[in-house]
């Protein structure tokens, strides 16, 4: 895709501190990072969300985020890592190109959990979380 900007990291015309590249997947230091060592794992073909990834290729990316985040978390004597892909725009993508972020963390860095991800979340009651669980395992 001629304007997406990790598309044009991945033909070399913008460049990346990439750690990471095999036929399938890329990974680069995020250029605004969260933290020392912040990475971001992509598939080299252009897809917008997880939901329009082959099977196969998301296998590869996560394969990649398995391999790489121990290294990352060495690389900068990191404590943990947080792990987390925001698939649409509405969950706060702004690349419109799947991509995984792997941020290292420590006990003082300040970052909060997922959950603190949404200020107001609903009250959801057993009867709702039956309904919602049915809904899921049938599609």
């Amino acid at each position: 895709m001629s304007d997406c900007v990790f598309c044009s990291i991945v033909d070399g015309e913008i460049p990346s501190y990439t750690v990471y590249e095999d036929d399938d997947v890329m990974a680069f230091l995020d250029a605004n990072p969260l933290s020392r060592g912040h990475t971001l794992v992509i598939p080299k073909a252009h897809h917008e969300r997880i939901n329009d990834l082959p099977a196969d290729l998301s296998t590869a990316v996560f394969d990649a985020v398995h391999d790489l985040t121990p290294r990352i978390e060495a690389a900068v004597d990191a404590e943990a890592t947080t792990v987390a892909v925001n698939n649409g725009t509405a969950a706060g993508q702004e690349v419109p190109h799947v991509h995984v972020h792997v941020v290292p963390r420590s006990e003082s860095d300040g970052g909060r959990p997922i959950h603190a991800l949404i200020e107001h979340p609903p009250d959801v009651g057993d009867g709702e979380l039956d309904d919602v669980a049915a809904s899921i395992r049938s599609d």
